[in-house]
């Protein structure tokens, strides 16, 4: 199966901790201005709704800014933070269940002197630097809330195929930045790529498998 076939919707009618571990190794293809940039996915972190503390769709909270997060699976859910930083999620599950995946971190694959234009990188960039961290990755890729809400299989915002990786070698650990979330700031939900040296922040992982 060609690496570049988009992920089909149903894909992503699953919940969100099943899809981030599936995720992983795939790749996020975007087109931007007749230029093809492609990251591998190597972490990501799930986001389960209206039961979970540190997510936007905590008990069921729904604003203009979140709407996205209520469409079928299959969308991005854009947003940005810290007066700085945009954020990309891929919806999940079904429509209404609020459920997404953070996309935390990629390792480029394609377009690399331009992710690093992108980023504004003068120097060599280092594993990490171009897409290590959400906000690298969607200021790498030029992401921005323009692309709230687009459908995930169609240009100009692509998951594809990739290259899927082998449950044997995802870790997980806990979610970072969510120290408010009470009970859920424990739980498992960040997945990665064991010792890809392109994560946001190296955790000592705990094996998923």
């Amino acid at each position: 199966m060609s690496r570049y076939r988009p992920l089909p919707r149903k894909f992503y009618r699953r919940p969100a901790d099943q899809v981030a571990a599936d995720l992983l190794g795939r790749f996020l293809v975007r087109r931007v201005d007749g230029t093809r940039l492609v990251a591998r996915i190597v972490e990501t972190e799930a986001y389960l709704g209206a039961r979970d503390r540190a997510s936007h769709a905590w008990q069921g909270r729904r604003t203009p800014r979140n709407e996205s997060l209520y469409r079928p699976g299959g969308v991005a859910y854009v947003y940005f933070i810290y007066g700085m930083y945009y954020c990309l999620n891929a919806v999940t599950g079904e429509e209404t269940n609020g459920e997404a995946v953070l996309i935390r971190a990629a390792e480029p694959i394609e377009g690399g002197e331009q992710m690093a234009r992108n980023r504004g990188l003068e120097r060599r960039p280092r594993p990490g630097d171009l897409a290590g961290g959400p906000g690298k990755l969607c200021q790498a890729l030029r992401i921005d809330k323009s692309l709230d809400g687009q459908v995930l299989n169609v240009e100009p915002l692509r998951l594809t195929w990739g290259d899927p990786s082998d449950p044997a070698d995802i870790a997980l650990g806990e979610r970072i930045g969510i120290d408010y979330a009470g009970e859920a700031a424990d739980w498992q939900l960040r997945f990665a790529l064991d010792g890809n040296p392109h994560v946001s922040k190296p955790l000592p992982w705990r094996s998923a498998k």
